[in-house]
């Protein structure tokens, strides 16, 4: 199988990369940042996983190179903003700090090629549990920890058989009831949010669930994430957005060795995409 054409966009919307967890799918985030480009890129919280970071260190070399990739995109001109998110709130002491030329913020306000004004926040401020009952949100982030464990079973078990990659944690996200519900009246306090902001949208990550969806004159985007789902959000020169989906494993015919492919690219045109 030939390699993808590098694509170079307008923006580039990445969140939830968790490096530092054994659950970064660090090597698929390298493989899409080497075939996609953008002018304008926004790291949209959770990047580095303080918290897994605080329990065990884990930090292979696969973790520093999605460092150094991003370092070598702002120094080839790339403007880059890393939103800071619950599990790497320790940046949000570093606002406006410049560091290898990404500057960091707690959120930003991001003007597309149409015009129109997008919130850039992470979303973890509107996470009652987050925000107000920090015990209760590291007791789930352990049951999170033991549903990536799944998660890796299963994908190995898939690989095995060669079969693409599929996540479990995806599927079980979207046929629980209560997963649903959270995931729905997330995206409605979001999009109040950016009502109250005067903008015309909002780009988040946190609940790790790709989407493109309008809520009356307010649209809602959420990138998704790169330890179940591996989702980014691009905006394209004519303003329009779109959610990228860099999934597969397979394995290589004629070295053995394991090749990083494109699974799909979704044009979404405004509707929801279920990750995974």
């Amino acid at each position: 199988m030939s390699d993808p054409e590098p694509r170079t966009f307008r923006a580039l919307f990445i969140s939830d990369v968790h490096l530092g967890s054994k659950a970064a799918k660090a090597d698929f985030l390298i493989d899409f940042l080497r075939y996609h480009d953008a002018e304008i890129i926004y790291l949209v919280g959770d990047i580095v996983d303080g918290w897994r970071l605080r329990r065990s260190w884990h930090w292979p070399q696969s973790h520093n190179d999605v460092v150094q990739k991003l370092l070598r995109k702002a120094r080839k001109g790339a403007s880059i903003t890393y939103i800071a998110g619950n599990h790497d709130e320790f940046a949000r002491q570093f606002q406006g700090v410049h560091f290898g030329g990404i500057v960091v913020a707690d959120r930003a306000i991001h003007e597309t090629a149409d015009g129109r004004r997008l919130l850039v926040i992470h979303g973890d401020q509107f996470d009652t549990v987050v925000h107000n009952q920090r015990w209760l949100a590291y007791l789930g982030d352990y049951a999170y920890d033991t549903a990536m464990l799944i998660n890796r079973a299963v994908t190995k078990l898939r690989h095995l058989l060669g079969l693409p990659y599929w996540s479990f944690s995806s599927w079980a996200k979207v046929k629980v009831k209560k997963a649903v519900n959270f995931i729905g009246s997330f995206q409605t306090v979001l999009s109040e949010e950016a009502r109250r902001s005067h903008v015309d949208g909002v780009i988040c990550g946190h609940i790790h669930h790709a989407a493109i969806e309008s809520y009356g004159d307010v649209q809602y985007i959420n990138t998704g994430d790169w330890v179940e789902s591996c989702t980014a959000v691009v905006e394209h020169f004519d303003g329009r957005m779109e959610i990228l989906t860099w999934a597969h494993v397979l394995p290589e015919a004629s070295a053995g060795n394991d090749v990083l492919v494109p699974v799909d690219i979704i044009d979404l045109k405004g509707r929801a995409a279920q990750a995974a």
